[in-house]
């Protein structure tokens, strides 16, 4: 039920990843809203009935807490019980981070949990971004736990055996950034990565470093890194639609089009966020996926395809044993 094409495109998304992957999906939501489900050559769709829908402009706490039968309580509820093995949500992120903290649970150590989200680097495997939005405000010690978190999911999902993480902020030399920063890096510097996680600390990073490979891991708190991320997907759309216009603008630009077209589509696919199409929470007891609200069914289906791999990897039993073994 949550997205700006809800349920239209979630339904359609669905029925892409069933017929391609031999997906299962169950949809959350209400019934008569969603419609007969179509069918699929493969996998296959099935509706679990919720009846009240959380808004993208609720506060999430409040109503996760009042709407029992929202669908994204039940969708969190159909993961901790078993029915199901990941949660995707298009909707209101608070309200799936809370359904996912309230139902799922907390991994044991873990402080806060973090939205981690893949970034493409050109000629090597993505590196992980986060938080990118579950905490504005943080404390040094949980800028040192995403970092831990990130450096075992960045491992789990693209198999860099021994990640690097680097922290965001306004220059390389020791000593650059706000209070926050400053003192998250005091702590990350004492630390034996490699005892603590397999990984190593290479200090600071700045933004223009954050597709170029620098570092695998790179950490901020929740404010920068959301702001970082939709800055950065905003650039790359914009980017996409210009270079696309300029090329059709005249009739000789166009008819280099045989020739560019080829050169240009796998880069334009590298930016393009929705081949990921969702984040993962970090932290909770079950996989939880966020998507923005404006994805397509493509993306949905792509998010879905992500959410089924990160469950049959362990990602989850991989941060808990990680955590546990650092208490």
């Amino acid at each position: 039920m949550g997205g700006d094409e809800a349920p239209r495109l979630i339904v359609e998304g669905a029925r892409l990843a069933a017929d391609r992957d031999g997906m299962h999906v169950l949809l959350v939501g209400r019934p008569e809203e969603i419609g007969d489900l179509p069918s699929t050559s493969s996998g296959s769709l099935s509706i679990k009935a919720a009846s009240e829908v959380i808004a993208m402009d609720a506060e999430p706490a409040t109503s996760v807490r009042r709407m029992k039968d929202a669908s994204i309580v039940r969708a969190a509820e159909a993961v901790r019980d078993g029915e199901a093995k990941a949660l995707l949500s298009a909707g209101n992120t608070g309200a799936a981070m809370a359904s996912s903290l309230l139902r799922m649970g907390r991994i044991k150590g873990v402080s806060r949990p973090a939205i981690a989200v893949p970034l493409p680097v050109f000629g090597g495997t993505p590196s992980t971004l986060l938080d990118c939005g579950a905490n504005a405000e943080c404390q040094p010690e949980w800028l040192v736990q995403f970092a831990q978190l990130g450096a075992e999911y960045n491992r789990a999902r693209f198999g860099v055996e021994t990640p690097r993480v680097g922290l965001l902020t306004i220059g390389e030399e020791a000593g650059k950034g706000n209070e926050l920063v400053k003192a998250a890096s005091a702590l990350m510097a004492e630390i034996d990565w490699a005892d603590r996680c397999g990984a190593s600390y290479i200090g600071n990073v700045e933004g223009g470093d954050l597709l170029t490979g620098v570092a695998d891991v790179v950490v901020a708190d929740g404010f920068t890194g959301n702001v970082v991320l939709k800055a950065m997907e905003g650039i790359m759309a914009i980017t996409r639609t210009e270079v696309r216009a300029a090329i059709g603008s005249t009739a000789e630009a166009a008819a280099t089009r045989p020739i560019v077209d080829p050169l240009l589509d796998p880069v334009f696919d590298t930016l393009n966020a929705g081949k990921t199409g969702s984040a993962m929470l970090l932290g909770t007891k079950g996989v939880c996926l966020i998507s923005h609200g404006s994805s397509s069914a493509e993306t949905i289906s792509h998010a879905i395809r992500t959410a089924g791999q990160i469950a049959d990897d362990g990602v989850v039993d991989i941060l808990r044993a990680s955590i546990a073994a650092s208490a």
